[in-house]
């Protein structure tokens, strides 16, 4: 169905009403008006049509179906009116959807002397927000009838007036306006005077009495007239003045201006009392006909008598109520001149007063929409508020510019008209800002500029964006080897910048895929807290690094996570006694050496050599002579291990001696293994190796020799020495490029190969120096190799080891070929995979060579 016929449809009961309220005469123009009660849209706008003095809860419109929407919207998206206006003339009926009057409208009140009457409303509805104009356009009744200032007027004129002669009469004033308005004026039926009208530039008519015949005061000094002022409304309104016109005698000068219209301008926030204009006229009569005082015109509006006034001896116009720009922008009125003489004369001119525009009323801003929370993961141009500017001065002064602070992310884009949205013009972030105090500023252009702040407060809702954050990437717990299970080893925390459940954490091990045995058949970790505790004992000897993942996990929804490496560090603790490597006792507790008679004082007789599973300090080995058949006789180097003779062996020493050779570690207890080793002294036995501490001494003219020799022998090791170092050293050095590391630390050092945990340990503290390279996976079974020198060693030996079970490390030893003579003193492992290890074993065994040469 047509909107128009729904509408007119849905009135024709309050016609009805009004047509027996008001008689059944008027009916036909109550039908002319329901059918002007129509709406039309102009783009997205909706202009209703009402006519002025409507009851109370009389219907406009249902706005609910011109605006598309079902009645149920009404209530669950809360339509409401933003009305521009202080006062609520309008409101929506949230049960039929209807637009209902909601105090009684005037439209003289609203509008003044306008021809049109528009009343903006604005129809606020959210989720989503939007907002729809709609325009009330306020038609005049005819219930204003014309009214004149003076009831009883009073003209005086002279009986020479010759006919044809006009006197302006008082205008009449009709609030209302269009048809309603003042159309005519009629002058009470006589013998001397016509009524004539006067048409102004304005548009407005002044009645104007024509004198007819001449006048004869001797025969009437007085006239009575009757002046009517009549409407266009249906039916037709009328206003009365009694005018009494009164016949003076001779006066031929009436007073004349200086010129017809005066013009001047005054600015609106001119003070009272302030002087505008000084107008002047002449009379060329004498005496008291000569004498002349100014007034306002009889018909001057009431408007203009408020404004201004005429001082009546000096013609100087001034101001005397207050001058608004916004309500009126010029005043054209018509002053008088009239003399004393009998009759007085008079005469008029024009004054017109332009009101010049000040920048008086500073802007307002108006929220049609209070904001609404964010969330921090709105798009960039989220609507936040809806906002309406308004300034009541013209021209530059009333055109006002928005700017919100450029250090926030929010802008504002003009809809139309004065209205503007706040949208979003970056992203937002809750844990930076979680609400902001937007400063709008509103300023016009006028001189000087006016502004108005007004704050808008938005609130930015969190939202789970941002993951959780270890204190470190990763982490390093030492702990001694041997250590109860259950005890907290490590806490580890994280921190989440999201707030409430989106900052609650929880923390998990991780088991990773490359490690054979589950992380958390090792380790767990208290969800709430990150403390770390172990589940069970460890072994240096077959676990020296654990690496572990922890994961913190937040609440949000999808939750977020981060994970945390626990490098967990086995120390050595000293449980492992030495083994003895040789002479090797797997054919008996015993084992048994030769040596001849003939041995003189520092013949090596054997060596004992030990190892010690443990690491560092705690694999440190001495040794000493427990007990023996002769301790006079022999004696065991401390650090070396080598059995010696002491003195010469002479013939009445036992042929047969045993000694207990004791071997400790330099651990904390101490640990320690005996062995004892039976000697056999034999007479015609030749020892197979020379003793190299029995030297010939050579006569003292070649020792100059030998020492220019042994100087540049020193030099060329130290050179080749050098060479060997720096080659080795470039070659680490581009391995390490191509992803590979090598790393060589001089005191106490390590090497540490992150892919195979491969551990290279230098120690030079104690009194044995040894190299020892850790490799192998995590969690797997270790390998170990280690060198063994001694600065007392005349040899040099060089001893490697590679266990390949460290609960049975005896039997590894035992592959050793111990029936060895002391010449062939050699012992060798298997054969190291990685070349690196190679390299920094060439490196550390060229070194100690190096210092052997030296020592």
């Amino acid at each position: 169905m047509d909107i128009r016929q729904r509408f007119v449809d849905g009135n024709i009961s309050r016609i009805r009403e009004m047509r027996q309220r008001i008689g059944g005469w008027r009916w036909a123009a109550l039908w002319l008006f329901a059918f002007s009660l129509l709406w039309n849209t102009v783009g997205a706008q909706i202009r209703y049509t009402i006519p002025e003095e409507l009851k109370e809860g009389s219907i406009v419109g249902n706005i609910a179906k011109d605006l598309g929407f079902d009645v149920s919207d009404i209530a669950e998206r809360k339509l409401r009116i933003a009305s521009e206006s202080n006062r609520q003339y309008f409101s929506v009926d949230s049960g039929k959807g209807d637009l209902v009057v909601n105090s009684r409208i005037d439209r003289e009140t609203l509008c003044g002397q306008s021809a049109s009457c528009l009343m903006p409303l604005q129809i606020v509805i959210e989720n989503p927000l939007q907002m729809h104009k709609v325009e009330i356009e306020i038609q005049d009744i005819n219930d204003n009838a014309p009214n004149f200032h003076n009831k009883d007027g009073v003209l005086k004129i002279s009986e020479l007036t010759a006919p044809g002669v006009r006197f302006n009469l008082e205008i009449a004033e009709d609030l209302d306006v269009g048809s309603n308005s003042l159309k005519s004026y009629s002058l009470s039926t006589n013998n001397f005077f016509r009524l004539n009208l006067k048409t102004v530039k304005n548009g407005r008519q002044i009645p104007e009495l024509v004198l007819e015949k001449s006048l004869d005061r001797e025969k009437q000094a007085v006239h009575k007239l009757i002046l009517t002022a009549l409407d266009g409304g249906n039916p037709v309104k009328s206003g009365t003045s009694l005018l009494q016109i009164i016949v003076q005698d001779f006066n031929d000068n009436e007073p004349k201006f200086d010129v017809a219209v005066y013009k001047a301008s005054v600015l609106e926030s001119a003070v009272i009392g302030s002087s505008v204009i000084k107008i002047k006229a002449t009379d060329l009569d004498e005496g008291l006909n000569s004498e002349i005082q100014y007034l306002l015109a009889a018909h001057t509006p009431e408007l203009v008598r408020n404004a201004f006034s005429v001082n009546a001896e000096t013609g100087e116009i001034t101001v005397i109520g207050k001058l608004d720009y916004e309500a009126t922008t010029s005043y054209t009125f018509d002053v008088c001149a009239k003399d004393k003489g009998n009759p007085e004369l008079e005469g008029q001119s024009s004054v017109q007063i332009d009101i010049i525009d000040e920048n008086d009323n500073p802007p307002e801003i108006i929220l049609t929409s209070l904001p609404s929370p964010v969330p921090e993961n709105s798009t960039v141009g989220t609507v936040v508020a809806l906002i309406t500017v308004k300034d009541l001065d013209s021209g530059n002064n009333g055109k006002v510019e928005l700017i919100v602070s450029p250090d926030l992310p929010f802008k504002l884009k003009p809809t139309f008209d004065s209205h503007y949205s706040l949208i979003t013009d970056s992203l937002l972030d809750c844990e930076v800002h979680s609400e902001y105090n937007v400063e709008i500023l509103a300023m016009d252009f006028g001189v000087p500029p006016l502004k108005t702040v007004k704050t808008v407060n938005v609130k930015v809702l969190d939202v789970n964006d941002n993951q959780p954050i270890f204190s470190q990437s990763s982490y390093n717990v030492y702990i001694n080897e041997n250590n109860l299970a259950g005890v907290s080893l490590f806490s580890v925390s994280a921190v989440d910048t999201d707030q409430d459940k989106n900052a609650l954490l929880t923390y998990s091990v991780l088991d990773l895929s490359s490690n054979q045995v589950p992380a958390s058949s090792y380790f767990y970790i208290n969800s709430e807290n990150g403390t770390i505790y172990s589940m069970s004992s460890f072994d240096y000897e077959k676990m020296k690094l654990i690496s572990i993942v922890v994961q913190s996990r937040d609440h949000g929804s999808p939750s977020l996570s981060s994970n945390a490496t626990v490098h967990v560090f086995i120390l050595d603790r000293n449980d492992n006694a030495p083994v003895i490597i040789y002479p090797s006792t797997s054919m008996g507790s015993v084992t048994h050496q030769r040596m001849p008679r003939s041995a003189k004082a520092g013949h090596l007789v054997t060596k004992v050599t030990a190892v010690d599973a443990d690491s560092g300090h705690n694999a440190w080995l001495f040794y000493r002579l427990a007990e023996a058949t002769d301790a006079s006789l022999f004696s065991v180097n401390l650090h070396t291990g080598e059995v010696r003779t002491k003195r010469a062996v002479s013939e009445h020493d036992d042929s047969s001696q045993r000694l207990v050779i004791e071997i400790k570690d330099n651990g904390e207890p101490i640990q320690s293994t005996t062995v004892t080793v039976d000697i056999l002294i034999e007479d015609g036995f030749h020892e197979p190796i020379s003793d190299y501490r029995e030297k010939i001494i050579e006569p003292n003219k070649k020792s100059s020799k030998i020492t220019l020799y042994l100087i540049i022998s020193l030099a060329s090791v130290s050179l080749f020495c050098l060479l060997t170092f720096f080659i080795l050293l470039v070659k680490c050095a581009r391995g390490s490029r191509r992803g590979s590391s090598c790393c060589i630390r001089r005191t106490n050092s390590e090497y540490k190969n992150p892919n195979r945990n491969l551990q290279i340990q230098l120690n030079t503290d104690g009194p044995i120096k040894y190299v020892e390279v850790l490799g192998g996976d995590m969690m797997s079974q270790s390998q170990s190799f280690g060198s063994y020198l001694s600065p007392m060693s005349e040899f040099s030996d060089l001893t490697l080891v590679k266990p390949s079970s460290t609960t049975n490390f005896t039997d590894t030893l035992n592959v050793l070929d111990a029936s060895l003579p002391d010449s062939a003193w050699t012992f060798e492992s298997q054969q190291v995979r990685k070349p690196r290890c190679k390299k920094l074993m060439c490196i550390h065994t060229l070194y100690y060579l190096y210092l052997t040469v030296i020592e």
